[in-house]
């Protein structure tokens, strides 16, 4: 099946009792049917989270009946799954597009991206470990600001993990001089027409939420952060240590070639040059000669801080030629057979 192709399915063997009911509650009124609120689109990425995803869709369906300030609409991008979760998204009433097979969670969050119709979007993770009853509280904060996340508190995860995060958010808050609580949360909402015109720039994988983050401090947007607890999550990671290792290299090379190079590259330039000068004076008064450690550590300090006056420049056209690019929404969703 191609992505996001319209398909009739027969309904999952082992769907739960009250998923008729589900399916009448998870939106409480049709996008239709909007009667002058704002839509909030929800993205939910999965990928084979066929434990998770009912619960998920249950406790989301009671939160959005309970909000009157905004119309909804639900969108579950499965990514290959082979384990019904297609089946049991269609069930409860989501807006389902399917991947024949996995592309990464950041292909389905651009491709839930062009299929939202909302003036925002809200992203979250179908694993569970989102609480859906956090939603009201991310979206009292709309208006006021483009973007707001909610960020992790109480670990949620392994400790080098959480590491890795205090490392991100430390280098992005001195990179763009903003407080960022929480750089890689993908629980967050962002003003619909500014999110699409980033989705050129977002990779098909976890660093979405870097991205997103970055782009959004340097196109000048509000941005709030709230915290919340992780819950933890029923079944497997899709994450594991060599690839959190790899993620953390790609992620430290965004934030410094991505926002602002230069306030990476100058200073590095710096410690060189002067590293460089502090030999040749060293080298001069105890041998009076100049050696030629001293002149390639200060021909590499002017080479590093020319990668950084190109990177910067190269960071700045790659940005601008995002413009306010609006993807067309391009597919039918997946519909009950």
């Amino acid at each position: 099946m191609s992505p996001g192709s319209a398909t009739s399915i027969a309904p999952p063997e082992a769907a739960p009792a009250n998923i008729k009911q589900a399916r009448a509650t998870i939106v409480p009124r049709p996008v239709d049917d909007r009667r002058g609120l704002a839509l909030v689109s929800i993205v939910i990425p999965a990928l084979n989270e066929a434990e998770n995803l009912p619960g998920l869709l249950r406790e989301l369906g009671e939160v959005l009946s309970s909000i009157e300030s905004h119309a909804f609409e639900v969108i579950v991008i499965d990514d290959g799954s082979t384990d019904g979760t297609r089946e049991i998204a269609i069930e409860y009433g989501a807006r389902v597009y399917s991947h024949p097979e996995p592309l990464g969670n950041g292909a389905s969050i651009k491709h839930g991206i062009r299929e939202a119709a909302g003036d925002w979007v809200l992203l979250m993770d179908g694993d569970g470990q989102h609480p859906p009853s956090v939603i009201p509280e991310l979206l009292a904060h709309l208006g006021r600001y483009d973007m707001v996340v909610a960020s992790r508190e109480g670990g949620g995860g392994v400790w080098y993990r959480n590491l890795a995060n205090r490392i991100y958010n430390g280098l992005a808050s001195y990179v763009t001089q903003k407080k960022i609580g929480d750089l890689t949360s993908g629980f967050r909402v962002v003003q619909g027409r500014a999110l699409r015109s980033f989705v050129p720039l977002l990779p098909n994988t976890f660093s979405y939420p870097t991205t997103i983050t970055l782009s959004m401090f340097r196109a000048g947007h509000a941005v709030k952060y709230l915290p919340f607890e992780v819950r933890p999550r029923a079944g497997t990671s899709k994450i594991r240590l060599l690839s959190d290792g790899s993620r953390f290299l790609l992620i430290i090379l965004k934030i410094a070639t991505f926002f602002a190079p230069l306030r990476v590259f100058a200073p590095l330039a710096g410690l060189v040059f002067f590293s460089g000068l502090a030999w040749y004076v060293y080298t001069f008064l105890t041998a009076q000669r100049f050696t030629n450690m001293a002149v390639l550590l200060l021909v590499q300090s002017t080479v590093i801080f020319s990668l950084g006056l190109i990177s910067d420049q190269i960071a700045q056209m790659r940005f601008e030629r995002t413009g306010d690019v609006l993807p067309p929404r391009s597919r039918r969703p997946e519909q009950r057979g």
